[in-house]
C-alpha cells in the first residue's frame, strides 16, 4: 500500500484515488481517498490523516458534509 500522508484521507465506500473537500473545516484542500478503515466503522467515516497523534486528538470526532468532486 501507500504511505499516509498530508491530504490522504480513509473511507470504506469510495474508490481509491477519489478527491473530496470537507468545507466546514478545511475550506477548498483537497483530499484523496487512499486508505481503508476497519469494517466496523462503516461506509460514512471519513479519517483524515494528521501530522501528529495531537493534532488528530484535538480535532477529534466531528460531523461533516463532504464534497466528492471526483470519483
Amino acid at each position: 500500500g501507500i504511505h499516509v500522508k498530508e491530504g490522504i484521507v480513509a473511507n470504506n465506500m469510495l474508490p481509491f484515488g477519489t478527491k473530496i473537500k470537507i468545507p466546514e473545516y478545511f475550506g477548498d484542500k483537497v483530499f484523496i481517498v487512499e486508505d481503508r478503515m476497519n469494517y466496523r466503522k462503516g461506509p460514512y467515516w471519513v479519517d483524515i490523516w494528521f501530522t501528529t497523534t495531537q493534532e488528530a486528538e484535538d480535532f477529534g470526532i466531528r460531523e461533516a458534509y463532504i464534497e466528492i468532486l471526483e470519483i
